[in-house]
């Protein structure tokens, strides 16, 4: 089964990071060995803005993080196709109103696949299948 991460998780997975639950790590590892993990361009921008305005700071610069943390091993980047952005304005409510969350969402549900987060407003959201 696929599996999309949520921007955190991405970071938190590309960093070695303890924050990381041990069923969302066994989960990445089951959805990356099988070729079948994504993360969506939405969460490089997240990534970007949290820098631009002070909020994350990263071991090194953005591009050369990326660059890493985007060849990964089986991990693959889901673009912001049509059906994605159509999905993310279609999204059953009541949905909070971040967009990046409804482009995650929409994504994980385009997908039919599982998104790892630890969000509980994404978690919380009945209408997409959530672990962490």
């Amino acid at each position: 089964m696929p599996v999309v991460l949520d921007t955190h998780a991405w970071l938190w997975w590309a960093s070695a990071d303890k924050r990381l639950s041990r069923r969302a790590a066994s989960s990445i590892r089951k959805a990356q060995a099988q070729g079948d993990l994504w993360v969506s361009m939405i969460s490089v921008w997240e990534l970007a803005k949290k820098i631009e305005k002070g909020q994350l700071t990263l071991d090194r610069r953005l591009d050369d993080w990326l660059d890493v943390a985007l060849t990964l091993d089986g991990l693959h980047l889901a673009e912001l196709t049509r059906p994605v952005l159509m999905e993310s304005c279609a999204l059953p409510q009541p949905f909070h109103g971040d967009p990046a969350d409804q482009i995650i969402v929409a994504t994980a549900r385009t997908f039919t696949a599982t998104l790892v987060t630890r969000d509980d407003r994404l978690r919380g959201y009945e209408h997409v299948r959530t672990l962490w």
